[in-house]
């Protein structure tokens, strides 16, 4: 089984850990750090909404605590009651998140209905014109400079 076989099938097993008492939309996602490690996630619904931790970010920070900082390739699957029918997208705040540990240029995204049934983009085509962490350095260097342009 190949890396992408591998990651789309991690996904779906986590689509089964989910905790989805609300919306009964259960999602699953995988990693794959630049160790080469796996990591999987699963979404995590709260009463108060605000609460709740999209099953993407569950697994970045499951990497991201195991002390990776090197995201080569998310994928990610999703239905209702779990039972993965269709294409399910990782919403906006997922995709900022991934942009944070990844290049938007080379970073690949699997949206799975199975192993065999997938689309694949770059981070780059969900999240165009990104805002990354050099964009912060950028600023922090202009700000040093010229503190007075940033106030034109």
């Amino acid at each position: 089984m190949d890396d992408t076989s591998t990651l789309i099938e991690t996904a779906l097993q986590m689509t089964q850990k989910s905790y989805a008492p609300y919306s009964n939309f259960h999602v699953g996602a995988a990693v794959l750090a630049a160790s080469g490690k796996i990591y999987g996630g699963a979404n995590v619904e709260n009463a108060s909404y605000g609460g709740t931790m999209c099953a993407e970010r569950s697994a970045i920070f499951q990497a991201v605590n195991a002390g990776e900082r090197r995201i080569l390739a998310v994928a990610v699957a999703g239905g209702p009651k779990g039972v993965v029918t269709d294409y399910c997208a990782p919403c906006g705040l997922c995709r900022q998140v991934m942009r944070e540990f990844g290049d938007p240029k080379t970073m690949k995204v699997y949206i799975a209905k199975s192993p065999t049934d997938y689309r694949e983009y770059t981070l780059e085509q969900l999240l165009p014109e990104s805002f990354g962490p050099e964009s912060l350095e950028l600023r922090a260097a202009a700000e040093i400079e010229k503190p007075s342009a940033l106030y034109i």
